[in-house]
This record gives structure tokens, sequence and C-alpha cells, in this order.
């Protein structure tokens, strides 16, 4: 299976591990919840979708990579304690509590989140020493004399045999106590984690012409040769950080992300390509709808390679300004719960008159802030947070410290005052929004007036209608704020069948 299969298996197993019965009580007992063995070559996204899983569920999560443990870390270290039996004292070798457990419980107190999953990753790479441990831990989820919470449902993972030389392959006692889930990398999957994530259009573009490319693990002559996801992702970040530089991108930068000697070669060439495209075809004046006649006129007489490229290059950039836009209406729909709380108060006081001040709305002001950063605090510490959550909520932090300030600082002397101050800040927020919107679908609706002149109703539109049904985000938007070109042409074209054969057309491409 691919790793969004897995992680829905696994998604659904952790619900119901955690599913109680009217008495309180896990309705699977404790010694039956199996713990999930997620076998899969390094580099396909295990621990990421554990991260997903967490921030979906609104649990905590606990991650140990086990080839870092000793025994006496995983199990806790002996010391010594006078006990009494009877009439009799003597000294009896104690534990210490394990490294792994004392995690979760610290989890726990900081978080306030008392449920999670405990990720312990390379679990068949465990020393020698720890090995015989592992089964009580799997069936009974005991680490020396100390037990996993209860409600923290564990997840592990490793690597085949094949991938690596340290791999201490399980015995069918052991493997019999665990849900085993055999990952295999799909470059299709990884292409939705890629969107959201914001990764380098060069990188997906590049995939998209070479799915060959995006994992491959093999030895050579001159030893182990490997490209994985996460290698890619890798790449990506650090591509972004050489272009605002201005540093040159060059294979020996390349070679240190891509372990393989013809993908580095391949996916620099083809940077250098995607670069010129973009400076050729004028890109921006493009979505802009200022289109030049030359640019026009490539881009009908293009190889399909190279009107793939220049298709994903406009894409990247209005998904990204589509992501933006469905982050800022999500930031601004978290606010409004707390306006409203701000406006009773302000109205409440109105209609008694019980207050001519505004102590009672900052107090109300600084509360909701307070409860915003404990909440942002908590998912944080427990490894629940996404980061378009966490983006959600630094700027509704923000605009509450800031509207805070503003009050402080100004001269409104009722509550109602101080509201009308914060609505009006509100307002043009809410504005800014919705003109970023209105400039995002314009460029929208330019990309599909360029594609129909240049591509026509062709292959090309397919692509272009299929890549925003498919993303969360430009789904999202056209769904809060409409297109009537995705509307028109979604219509028009049938994308199961034609879809497959361009599928395989881009497959028999060669760069």
């Amino acid at each position: 299976m691919n790793i969004k299969q897995a992680k829905e298996h696994i998604r659904n197993t952790v619900k119901l591990y955690l599913k109680k019965d009217e008495f309180g009580e896990y309705r699977i007992p404790v010694v039956r919840q199996r713990p999930v063995f997620l076998l899969g070559a390094p580099g396909v996204g295990k621990t990421a979708v554990m991260e997903q899983i967490a921030q979906e569920l609104g649990i905590a999560l606990v991650s140990y990579s086990m080839t870092h443990h000793t025994r006496q870390s995983a199990l806790g270290l002996p010391f010594i304690e006078e006990k009494k039996y009877g009439e009799e004292s003597c000294r009896v070798s104690e534990y210490t509590m394990s490294e792994i457990i004392a995690s979760i419980y610290d989890v726990m107190e900081k978080s306030g989140i008392k449920e999670g999953i405990l990720f312990l990753d390379e679990i068949n790479c465990v020393s020698e020493t720890l090995a015989p441990s592992m089964l009580q831990f799997l069936q009974y989820k005991v680490f020396g004399r100390h037990r996993v919470p209860e409600g923290w449902v564990i997840v592990t993972a490793g690597n085949p045999p094949e991938y690596n030389k340290s791999v201490r392959e399980f015995d069918v006692v052991t493997m019999d106590r665990l849900k085993v889930l055999d990952v295999e990398a799909e470059y299709g999957v990884w292409k939705e984690y890629a969107q959201e994530r914001g990764i380098h259009n060069v990188v997906t573009s590049y995939l998209e012409l070479k799915k060959e490319h995006f994992y491959r693990i093999e030895t050579t002559v001159k030893g182990r040769s490997y490209v994985t996801a996460r290698g890619w992702e890798d790449l990506s970040q650090i591509l972004y950080l050489y272009e605002e530089e201005k540093l040159a991108v060059d294979e020996v930068l390349i070679g240190q992300y891509l372990r393989n000697e013809r993908i580095v070669k391949e996916f620099a060439a083809y940077y250098d390509l995607y670069h010129k495209y973009k400076k050729n075809y004028h890109v921006e004046e493009i979505l802009n709808g200022n289109v030049p006649e030359e640019a026009a006129a490539r881009a009908k007489a293009a190889p399909f390679d190279e009107r793939l490229s220049l298709l994903s290059m406009l894409m990247d950039i209005v998904l990204g300004e589509i992501r933006r836009g469905v982050e800022g209406a999500d930031y601004l729909n978290d606010l409004m719960p707390l306006l409203k709380g701000l406006k009773n108060l302000a109205e409440k006081e109105a209609d008694t008159a019980a207050f001519m001040n505004t102590d009672a709305f900052m107090d109300m002001l600084e509360r909701q802030e307070e409860a915003k950063r404990k909440s942002a605090d908590s998912l944080l510490l427990a490894n629940a947070l996404s980061e378009g959550d966490k983006r959600k909520y630094r700027k509704t932090i923000r605009f509450l410290e800031e509207a805070k300030k503003e009050l402080y600082a100004g001269e409104a002397g009722t509550a109602q005052e101080a509201f009308s101050h914060i609505k009006r800040k509100f307002d043009i927020q809410v504005s800014e929004m919705k003109e970023a919107v209105g400039e995002t679908k314009k460029r929208l609706h330019q990309l599909f007036e360029f594609v129909k002149e240049a591509f026509g109703e062709e292959n090309e539109m397919l692509v272009l209608v299929t890549e925003l049904t498919v993303n969360t985000s430009s789904a999202r938007f056209i769904g809060m704020f409409g297109s009537e070109d995705y509307q028109k042409y979604n219509g028009k074209l049938r994308l199961s069948g034609r879809g497959e054969d361009l599928r395989r057309e881009i497959e028999r491409l060669e760069l």
C-alpha cells in the first residue's frame, strides 16, 4: 500500500483504540491493542504521517528513534532501595522510570492532553541488549517496571533488511503481536503532500516528467545510490534559500540531497532550463493579463514537456496565492467568535450602564489572548499543531495583541467605543482579504485565458483543471469564492479517460 492508505489505516486504528464504553473503559483492552508496525523503505514519509494523524485527531505525539537507545535509557537505571518484608529489612534493586515513558508524562503534564501516540521509529534496529525486552513491551506496553499510560497508542516503524544492515528481523512470536502495514513510495500521494507543504515547483514539475526518479535505491560499483522523498523535500527548502540569497545552484549542492549521479545531472540541467523558461515566457506578465505575443507564439510551438514546465510555473504561483487566500479566510473566521464575545459584553454594558469605562472589556480581551496562547502552546508541546494552524494561531494572537496595545494607547472611554475600534480593525483586514482574493481570481482567470489561447482545450487544460480539483487549497478556494472558468471547463472535460491517456503520454517523455 502507499503511505496515504497506511495513514488511513493507522488513523482508524488509533480512533478505535481510544473508543470507550459507557463506563469510561476502553472498548479494546490494552492487552489486545496490537501496536501498528509500519514497514517501509527510508524516507517515504512515515514520521510526517504520524504528525498529521496527531494533528487531525487533536491528540499528542511522542516520537523516538530506537537506534539511539540502550537498555538502560529505554528500561531505566537500577538503584538500591531499602525494603522491609515482615520483620526483616533488605536492600533490593529498583529501576528508575524509562526515558521514553517519562517523556509521555512530561508531554501530558505540559500540554494537558492525556491521550496520544507513542511513535517508535526503527524499532527493528534495537540493540542486542534491548531486543529481549521488546516482546514484553509490544504485548503489555511496559518498559522495565513502568507501563505506557492508558490512552496512548503505540505505533512503530522500521525498514526492511535490504535497506538497513542493522535490522534484526522479528520472529513469528513478535510479529504475531503487531498490526503490520507494508508501505511503498508513490509519487502521486507525495505530490498532494508537496502541494500542501509548498514544495518548490521546480521539484514537482521535474517529477511530473520523471516520476521514476522520485524514489530510487540501488547498489552501484561506487556503493549505495539513493533518492528519497525526504531528500526532495530537504532540497526544496535549500533551493528557496539559495534563490533568496541569489546563490548559484549546482550539481555539488544537489548531490548533497540526491545521491544518484544521473538524477543529479538531469535535475541540474532541468533547474537551469526551468529558470530560462521563467524568464523567456514573462510569467508574471501572463498572469497580469499582458501576454507578450512572442510568449504565446512560442508556447504554441513548444514541445509537450516545455508546455508542462511552463504550465507548472504558472500554476505554482497561482496555487501559492490561493493557499494564502484560504489561510486568510480561516484566520478571520477564527477571530469571529472572539469578536462576538467582545460585542456581547459591550452591548450588555450599554444596556445595564453597569460600566462606563473599558476595564471589563480589556479584561476579556486579555483573557482571550491568554487562552489562545495557552491553546497554541499546549498543541505545540503535544506535537499536534500543523503548520497551517500554527500560522493561524499566530495571526489571531497578533491581532489581539495589537488591538490591546492600541486601546491602551487610545482614548476609548467605554466598552462600546473599544469594540468599535476593534471592529474597524477587523473590517479593514476583511476588506484586504477580499481585495487579495479578487486579485487571485483575476490571475486564475488569466491563467485559464492563456492556456486556452496558447494550447486550446487540450491536454494542458486538462492538467490545469485536474490540479485545481485535487489540490485541497484550490478546491476550498473555488468552493468559497467561485471560479466561472473552472466550472466551465470542469464540465466540458471528461477527466477520467483523458487523464489516463495524458498520464501515459507524460511517462513516455524524455528530457
